[in-house]
């Protein structure tokens, strides 16, 4: 048994894989390359951050000072510096990638737009403009409520170009949790669209907008609405203006807007234990040069790569790995409106053929979603320009990250595994494609110049291989969150008030395994403690999935008289419905893998999972749900809240 303070690990996993000898042999960072950077972050922690900020960035007015920690932990990093993002993506790529495809946009229909780096710069600083010319100026906040097309980035890019703060609201969410982002960020514009269809339905993005506005939104001056569904939509006289209109006749010219290295560049909102969300504010140098250097290592970004992150622009992830890092890097990337089962589960596949996509990164759960169609879809295509998987947003289960190595990359594409947050603003703990050996279902090891450990509840280093403690990172780095915007007392609180001003807790559980490689167990509150023994939900879930009927599972706790919590468990099956004979063997089969320890008190199935629309299961809901308690959250947000219905009448 672990010690009281420390979460117990029953996963067992010693699978490895080597980077593959040819994929090394024609990497653009070679291992010896990554070495030295390791060696150079372990010598000087400041000086290789400077050394990578001045490598990666263009600066108007170059930085003298690279960290200052004398107001912990509000850190500010090359603040004397000046820069503008929007220059570092798109002008300095001008002269020698101009013609260069910066973006090829496939939209929900099929439609396939190509664009050059010199017509993105056109189309960003026309909207830049017009931005100028509405009165926002630097520091005004822009909300930007717009499906995953490339006017997005261009919206982005334009308000970094001037110096404005954007927030990008997720197109799925409700009217009251938009209207909420634009109320806190006290925004003075609004960018959104009539609609945009998505796997076929259309999604009415402008009448959300206006029951936002219609509830708050009182600092709003201006509504830019883009034509995309081609809907029948009202619009206000004096405040609601069409994109095309805005844009006519602006230049195709717009001076950047230099600006602090810490100036804000966004603000991204995230869900928070309290109900209210959490607006994460990110810094303009530090960030850009976090998601440079991320894309450039872990992905072994190059040239000739045709780079698809499938996040929505909404999320961080869509930030940092479409917006912006490609952008920086002058890649080439896709982007797509839809979703991968429209019109057929092979949407993915075949749109990697199409594009001759060689990095791919996506999530475990359109992983699983994919898996649970069957090996066909896959097998459709050759696959056969692929160089590079990688996964984001939760842990992901060894059974799923088989079935994408051998399905997906015919075992001959190493797979990034990436751990990081919105608050982290970039990958954090990972493996390098060319460099790390990686296991199923592990992270591996902390990039160069993070600084990764595992801590119990009172502060002691957990060094025992496969013992679980809080995750944390011991050093500031540049691409960090700098604040919760207007509430510094909650950033304080939330991030650095479990040990001190300088240890950045994660709010996610891990473990090291006897190689020192992590292992994320899930958030610390979604730790279950069952007679005394403390276990991570994803093993469970993982144990699970790994059982030849399941599809899909998600498990919480619910309290229990006797062993204090008890494991109930969410499953989709691939095929059929659940019975109670099957519900007794998965209990079994979980004890079996894991232990009896581990066993689930009750299996649940279930036609799908309350989840966003961005996939992420919502297990607070699940908890709810478990207790038998009614369900009080919001649930306008989520993709299928029907299956609540589902879940509640299948409890026992």
């Amino acid at each position: 048994m672990a010690a009281d303070n420390q979460i117990e690990s029953v996963l067992k996993e010693d699978r490895v894989f080597e980077p593959p000898r040819q994929f090394v042999e024609d990497a653009v960072l070679k291992p010896a390359d990554i070495k030295a950077l390791y060696a150079a972050a372990e010598a000087d922690h400041e000086a290789f951050w400077a050394d990578q900020a001045r490598q990666y960035l263009d600066w108007h007015k170059p930085f003298t000072q690279t960290l200052d920690a004398s107001k912990a932990p509000f850190f500010e990093w090359f603040a004397d510096g000046q820069i503008n993002v929007s220059y570092n993506c798109l002008d300095r790529h001008l002269a020698d990638r101009g013609d260069k495809t910066a973006i090829i946009f496939e939209g929900d229909d099929g439609e396939v737009e190509h664009i050059s780096y010199r017509d993105l710069y056109t189309r960003v600083c026309r909207f830049a403009n017009a931005l100028k010319a509405a009165g926002l100026a630097k520091g005004d906040r822009a909300v930007i409520y717009l499906p995953n097309v490339p006017e997005a980035a261009v919206a982005m890019l334009a308000c970094a170009r001037i110096g404005a703060i954007h927030s990008v609201v997720f197109g799925g969410f409700s009217a009251p949790s938009l209207r909420d982002r634009i109320d806190d960020a006290e925004a003075k514009m609004l960018i959104t669209a009539d609609g945009n269809y998505r796997g076929g339905k259309l999604i009415p993005l402008k009448e959300t907008a206006d029951k936002a506005l219609a509830e708050g939104g009182a600092t709003i001056e201006t509504v830019v609405v883009l034509k995309r569904a081609g809907a029948d939509i009202a619009m206000a006289d004096g405040r609601d203006v069409w994109w095309h209109d805005f844009v006519a006749d602006q230049p195709s010219e717009c001076e950047p807007t230099w600006v602090e290295a810490e100036h804000p560049l966004f603000i991204l909102y995230t869900s928070g234990s309290t109900g209210k969300p959490k607006g994460i504010q990110h810094a303009s140098a530090g960030y850009l040069l976090g998601a440079i250097c991320t894309c450039r290592w872990v992905f072994d970004l190059g040239d000739e790569d045709v780079f698809w992150c499938t996040a929505d622009v909404g999320w961080i992830t869509g930030h940092t790995y479409i917006a912006y890092g490609p952008t920086a890097c002058g890649a080439t990337q896709v982007m797509f409106e839809g979703v991968p089962t429209y019109p057929e589960p092979d949407r993915f596949w075949k749109m990697v053929d199409t594009h001759q996509v060689t990095i791919f990164y996506t999530a475990p759960t359109a992983i699983r979603a994919l898996m649970k169609h069957g090996d066909e879809y896959p097998q459709r295509h050759a696959l056969d320009s692929l160089r590079v998987l990688g996964t984001v947003g939760e842990p992901i289960n060894p059974e799923a990250w088989m079935w994408y190595r051998e399905l997906i990359g015919k075992s001959r594409c190493p797979i990034v595994d990436t751990w990081w947050q919105t608050e982290t603003g970039g990958h954090m703990i990972t493996p390098i494609a060319s460099y790390t050996p990686t296991k199923p279902g592990s992270v591996t090891q902390a990039l160069p110049g993070i600084d990764a450990d595992i801590l119990d509840e009172s502060g002691e280093r957990v060094t025992n291989a496969g013992a679980g403690g809080v995750l944390v990172i011991k050093k500031p780095w540049p691409y960090m969150l700098r604040t919760i915007w207007g509430d510094p007392d909650r950033y304080r609180g939330t991030y650095f008030g479990m040990y001190d001003a300088h240890t950045y807790v994660a709010g996610d559980s891990a473990q090291r395994d006897e190689d020192g490689d992590f292992r994320i167990l899930g958030r610390i509150d979604d730790v279950v403690n069952i007679s005394g023994h403390r276990l991570g939900t994803m093993e469970v879930e993982s144990a699970l999935v790994a059982h030849e009927a399941v599809a899909e599972a998600a498990v919480v706790s619910r309290p229990h008289e006797v062993k204090g919590e008890a494991i109930i468990a969410f499953v989709i099956l691939k095929d059929g419905e659940g019975d109670d004979r099957l519900a007794s063997d998965l209990r079994d089969w979980v004890a079996e893998q894991l232990g009896a320890i581990a066993k689930p008190e009750e299996v649940r199935f279930a036609d799908g999972l309350p989840k966003t629309r961005s996939g992420k299961i919502m297990r607070r809901l699940l908890r709810t749900v478990a207790r038998g308690d009614e369900i009080t959250q919001d649930v306008s947000t989520l993709e299928n809240p029907q299956i609540l219905e589902q879940l509640q009448a299948r409890g026992s």
